[in-house]
């Protein structure tokens, strides 16, 4: 019987359903948004929904595997639809969009694009990052390609718009990509990984530059363990490289990701072919992915080096404020902070360099892993906001696409201890080992105690619910001179500093001081009466945390 005329599995059928049912995720809202003022908009989204339950019939109907691979083709097209009709709704982006889409503009003037403060940029609907110095982030801090690529949008609009429009389209891209390269049986998925449920096309709207990254990444990430076979890259193998080294230019998370894929591609040419073939192999995949990077950045390398260093090198050097959901919500909301923020970074990095190591070790068994074993590394670090895993989602689908069996000659080193007669557990506690210093340094950050005791002594109040000033009563009980930077948090994340109007910069060692706190807009208004207020105050050199909750109750 042709193939053609096969039935379709049921499993096929269900993934074709559930990418169907994604599309419904978010989509009355946009409608509701559009029905009030862009009528056409609405119109398609209606239309959308019309395609949505007639695929919904036919995924359940079709008797033919082509036949059902069709519906798989009109899901995606509607979901693509619905992307764009989300867009034209909602294209003002954050504040990753703004700072691409003005580095963009300063690239078109000829202007210097790395450290350059653009504090124009951030009101009240764009977010600031809080620095532990008391500052904020106002400077582009990515690698140049999304400028790059934004640049020939800037007719589109204003603020964010063109650089939401880029990430957008290149979501948009890599999920066509990523259906057309899956086996057909397994596209469906695709669809609902990328554009259903909602969830990476608000990132996109956001004009995150990771999402860029992202598209570039599922060509590589597609049968990654083929790469170099028979010791030739050919076509298909240089254009892996060479979207290996985009990536990079794009934004930073593919640099934790890179190791693995290198290493992985090493160990199974290895097991093929031998240690000096797999070298070159390795080398040419470097070479090409390093020449794509170089090239785009070159400008930039010459025209503005010290500044283009520093601002690739940011997001790891910023010093931003705890954020996110993993380890470090033990010292922002579960205690009352740390004297030892700093070892959530070294543990962040500890653990990646003991994933790796561990991957290497059990390259057999941990090659299909490789796309996800990076991203375990940021739920330790300071800056653990699930925004990093969400965003690579999809090379967690296309890593299907190097099962087991493609790791099953793979070079595995095995030092003498590891291969003897006790070998298992030898491998469990070198396993054990390589992780334990990672697990060793989150400890110690989660058990630091706050070293700053802080007490209300006076409210100045502008208004009976609304305070203007705060009198506070600061002891540093630490052995280290501390710089400390106040701010009060109504709920999770990080308001914006208060000002010093009076105390010292510096709080030495077993002092205790008076302050006297201004909030940033003048005012700091009170939630509903009994809810309680978290005074937070960070100090750059050490990294520390202190905070206390404090009751403000509306005066009489």
């Amino acid at each position: 019987m042709s193939a053609a005329w096969e039935p379709p599995a049921q499993w096929h059928r269900v993934l074709t359903l559930l990418a169907d049912i994604s599309l419904f995720i978010g989509t009355r809202s946009v409608w509701a948004q559009a029905a009030s003022h862009r009528l056409v908009v609405a119109a398609v989204i209606s239309v959308c929904y019309a395609s949505i339950l007639v695929c919904g019939v036919l995924a359940l109907v079709v008797r033919r595997e082509r036949s059902l691979a069709r519906v798989d083709l009109c899901v995606l097209v509607t979901a693509v639809t619905l992307a764009l009709c989300a867009w034209a709704m909602n294209h003002n982006g954050s504040d990753e969009a703004d700072l691409t889409a003005q580095a963009a503009r300063e690239l078109v003037a000829g202007h210097a694009v790395y450290g350059q403060p653009w504090p124009w940029l951030f009101g009240h609907t764009v977010a600031l990052t809080p620095t532990v110095t008391g500052g904020y982030d106002l400077t582009y801090g990515y690698p140049p390609l999304a400028p790059l690529l934004t640049a020939p949008l800037l007719w589109l609009g204003h603020g964010g718009v063109p650089a939401t429009a880029l990430s957008t389209g290149a979501l948009i891209v890599g999920a066509v990509v990523l259906w057309r390269l899956l086996p057909g049986p397994w596209r469906p998925t695709a669809t609902m990984v990328c554009l259903g449920f909602g969830m990476l096309a608000s990132y996109g709207r956001l004009g995150y530059p990771a999402i860029l990254a992202l598209a570039l990444l599922v060509p590589v990430v597609v049968r990654w363990p083929r790469i170099g076979r028979g010791g030739r890259l050919g076509p298909a193998g240089v254009a892996q490289a060479a979207c290996l080294g985009a990536a990079c230019a794009a934004q930073q998370l593919p640099w934790f990701l890179a190791p693995f894929l290198l290493a992985g591609i090493y160990a199974v040419r290895r097991g093929e072919l031998g240690a000096r073939a797999a070298g070159l192999v390795l080398l040419r995949v470097v070479g090409v992915a390093a020449t794509v990077w170089l090239l785009i950045n070159t400008y930039f390398i010459v025209s503005e080096p010290g500044a283009w260093l520093d601002g690739i090198a940011l997001p790891l050097t910023q010093g931003a404020v705890l954020h996110g959901q993993g380890l470090v919500d033990v010292s922002l909301y579960l205690t009352n902070g740390s004297d030892r923020l700093g070892w959530y970074s070294y543990a962040s990095l500890l653990l990646l360099g003991g994933l790796l190591a561990v991957f290497v070790l059990f390259v057999r068994r941990l090659g299909p892993a490789a796309t996800v074993l990076p991203w375990l590394a940021f739920y330790l670090a300071t800056r653990s906001q699930d925004g990093y895993y969400l965003m690579m989602t999809p090379l967690w689908l296309a890593a299907v696409t190097a099962p087991l069996p493609e790791f099953a000659g793979a070079w595995q080193p095995r030092p003498r201890p590891l291969s003897g007669p006790h070998r298992r557990p030898a491998r469990i506690a070198a396993a054990a080992l390589l992780l334990s210093p990672a697990v060793a340094s989150a400890a110690l950050a989660a058990t630091g105690t706050p070293p700053l005791h802080m007490a209300v002594a006076s409210v100045g109040r502008a208004a009976p619910t609304a305070v203007s000033r705060l009198t506070l009563r600061v002891t540093n009980s630490g052995d280290s001179a501390l710089t400390p930077h106040f701010t009060l948090t109504r709920g999770q994340g990080m308001d914006p500093y208060w000002s010093v109007v009076r105390g010292p910069a510096t709080l030495p060692a077993h002092a205790t001081a008076t302050y006297e706190l201004r909030p940033p807009t003048g005012t700091f208004t009170l939630p509903r009466r009994g809810a309680r207020v978290r005074l937070r105050a960070f100090t750059p050199s050490p990294q520390t945390l202190s905070s206390t909750y404090i009751r403000l109750l509306p005066s009489a």
